[in-house]
Order: C-alpha cells, then structure tokens, then sequence
C-alpha cells in the first residue's frame, strides 16, 4: 500500500472499493485483524464464488449452443465454430484445474444449461427449438472432451 493515505471511516468499502481492496490485503498481510471490514469481506469473498459459477454456466452455455449448431447445422460448420467449442472448453478445464469443486457444480447445472443453449440456438439459427432434443445429444463428458466432435 507504501505511503498512500487511508481514510479514517468505518466504510472505507463504500466510499473507494480500490482502496478498500488494498487496505484489506494490507490488514490481512500484517495479521491486523481486528481492523478488517468483516461484513464486507464475507460478502466480497462470497461475491466471488457466485462469480465463478455464474461464469462457468455461462461458458457452458455457449458451448453446448455451438455444440448443438455444429450437430444440427453441418451445412453451415466453420473453423469459427470449431474454434469456438475448443476455446469454451480450454476455459471449462482450466476452471476445473484452477477449482476442481466446480466440476461437480457443473454436472449439476448440465441440464438447466442445456435447455437454455437450446433456446439460444434456435434463436440463433432461425431453426424452431424443436430441432434441437430435449435431452442432450452427447453426454457431460464429451462435452468437455476436446476429441469429441459430432458427425
């Protein structure tokens, strides 16, 4: 934090969340404890797992969406496409090896997503959502498996 000054309030947090943010690590590097914004740290620590699945449900969701064009679209299959289910699924894996608990949180919004990526691809391809099954044509795990791709 070296010389910056910080201001004297019990809600540094409201008033700049940078600061705060800096103040935060400083106390905890220095084992200040006692002088920590409890409330906002829990809720800022929180804020962040929400964040992690918000974004892997939102990943998956792209990916299932191109999964689903590139199987019931072939006519129209690109590298972009290509490119774009290799990329959503590096991403997946790499959040599995950065928090390996979220692969379980995966499996169980598999189902909620897919059923939001079939919407997604009807919209995008102009197809009716019934082209697209109800339940999902490769299994969780191809989904991930950067071999795996539909005929």
């Amino acid at each position: 934090m070296g010389n910056q000054s910080v201001p004297k309030t019990n809600n540094l947090y409201a008033q700049d969340y940078h600061l705060w943010l800096e103040h935060t690590v400083y106390l905890l590097k220095n084992k200040n404890f006692l002088e920590l914004e409890l409330e906002n740290l829990i809720e800022e620590i929180e804020s962040m797992g929400r964040s992690d699945k918000n974004a892997l449900k939102s990943n998956l969701r792209v990916l299932l969406m191109h999964l689903l064009k590139y199987k019931f679209q072939p006519q129209n299959r690109s590298n972009s496409w290509l490119y774009t289910i290799y990329e959503y699924r590096q991403i997946l894996q790499e959040a599995f090896l950065d928090s390996p608990s979220l692969k379980c949180y995966y499996t169980e919004v598999f189902d909620n997503c897919y059923q939001y990526a079939r919407k997604e691809a009807s919209i995008e391809t102009g197809l009716p959502v019934s082209i697209f099954p109800k339940d999902y044509p490769f299994s969780v795990d191809e989904t991930l498996n950067s071999d795996f791709f539909l005929n």
